[in-house]
């Protein structure tokens, strides 16, 4: 380390870190029991407000291995299942983990996201990875000598230049390294934007599914509503952005309050309810970068893909990929023969989630889907599958594949039985899912 008094303070280490959220605070430890020097760079300071608050059971085990499972049980509301609610039919369907293929994760935790995201973050640190919060990241260059340099700018107005051996870009919807690269690129089959805020006083279900996220379908998407530690419940609107376009002037309190009324049981949930966060929105636009990692770099969670949250997938597919992702980094370090076959592994399993996931969420809002998930059946073995994606299990050995593919088929059958329902239904979709003015949504007036 040396402080070069005309420039820059100049740190070097065995990999950099940037983006302190779940990815980066998952990879950041495991590498340091690996016995790498790993710095991490997070550019807002923990706590901090962020939304993907309903975690999966597929999380649970690898918060285990993290070592924080108890303090996030400590922070989490109990959650053993997810309900589905539709506006065309007479009554709501809960799925319950307990009841998927692998009964041997029953349960999952809802979370404020700023208390688990420093949980997570504070973990790193007694692993001995070395944090900067308030130090965001500017600047790369990747040298002849297959070493990375990044500068980085402090809240104080400081600058540090790090020279690392592995980069690793877990900088979330910022996408430090793909929006550098110019390879992100917007999601033609899903466009979709959010508005949400936390409630108190929202009237939750009683007993044992207290906890469960609930989604309620509606005309224009989907809400969900998510109940926390504390009495607070999290709302948010998922909606398409032809429907942002119609906000006309209202405030966005005032958008959100005004779909709200138009479904009917959120509606009745929130009667008495009052909100205890201001109203916010992101425009929430799909998007996969064109590839994920290079020789001497990887890029985890949304800093590579960003899938609609309907079925709460970001946490888990950002935190197993950070596990995943520190394996990748040690052969690459340890054995550069062998890092062509890691790399292939991890880019495998980094595209198999999000693509997994997708089949269901381009599909959520289409009658036929709606009708199969209001009504489920277990032929097959179909719901337990079904169940068991819900729940995240959706690597190694998991034998679900051949049922969902049941499921698939009979998706399919039940689309040709019913052609014109099909086709208007195409016919919808085609047109939600047309771009629009990407900024005016992401920064409403």
């Amino acid at each position: 380390m040396n402080q070069d008094s005309l420039g820059p303070e100049r740190q070097t280490c065995d990999v950099l870190v940037i983006g302190g959220g779940p990815a980066g605070s998952t990879i950041a430890p495991f590498l340091t029991r690996l016995g790498h020097r790993v710095v991490l760079l997070e550019k807002a300071h923990h706590p901090r407000f962020h939304i993907g608050e309903s975690l999966l059971p597929a999380n649970l085990p690898l918060l285990e291995r993290l070592g924080v499972a108890e303090e996030v049980r400590a922070i989490g509301q109990h959650k053993p299942g997810a309900e589905f609610v539709s506006p065309h039919h007479d009554h709501s369907q809960t799925f319950l983990f307990a009841e998927a293929w692998d009964k041997s994760m029953p349960a999952a935790y809802q979370v404020k996201r700023a208390e688990f995201d420093e949980i997570l973050i504070r973990n790193a640190e007694r692993e001995g990875v070395q944090v900067h919060e308030g130090c965001q990241a500017k600047s790369v260059e990747f040298l002849s000598d297959r070493s990375v340099r990044v500068n980085a700018t402090h809240d104080d107005g400081r600058s540090t230049v790090w020279e690392a051996k592995f980069l690793v870009d877990a900088s979330g919807r910022d996408t430090f390294l793909a929006s550098r690269f110019k390879i992100k690129e917007r999601n033609p089959s899903h466009n979709s934007a959010a508005v949400y805020g936390h409630f108190a006083n929202a009237r939750r279900n009683e007993g044992e599914s207290e906890g469960n996220i609930t989604v309620f379908w509606f005309d224009h998407g989907w809400f969900w509503f998510i109940p926390l530690t504390g009495g607070a419940t999290s709302v948010g609107m998922v909606t398409w952005p032809y429907h942002m376009k119609t906000r006309a002037g209202r405030t966005l309190q005032q958008f959100l309050m005004d779909n709200v009324a138009t479904c009917a049981g959120l509606a009745e949930r929130l009667k008495d309810a009052e909100l205890m966060t201001p109203v916010e929105a992101t425009g929430n636009f799909s998007y996969s970068a064109r590839h994920n990692h290079g020789e001497n770099y990887l890029m985890l969670g949304d800093a590579f893909t960003f899938i609609d949250p309907v079925f709460s997938s970001g946490v888990w597919l950002a935190m197993s990929g950070g596990e995943l992702g520190a394996k990748t980094i040690d052969t690459c370090l340890r054995e550069p023969k062998q890092a062509r076959a890691a790399l292939k592994r991890f880019d495998r399993q980094m595209r198999h989630g999000p693509r997994e996931f997708s089949w269901f969420i381009y599909r959520v809002t289409n009658p036929v889907m709606r009708d199969f998930f209001m009504g489920p059946r277990n032929i097959f073995r179909v719901k337990e599958a079904l169940l068991s994606m819900l729940a995240g299990d959706i690597y190694g050995r998991t034998p679900i594949w051949r049922a969902l593919l049941v499921f698939k088929l009979m998706y399919y059958g039940a689309n040709l039985m019913q052609p014109r329902r099909a086709f208007a239904a195409w016919q919808r979709r085609r047109h939600n899912v047309r771009p629009a003015d990407e900024a005016a949504l992401a920064h409403p007036s």
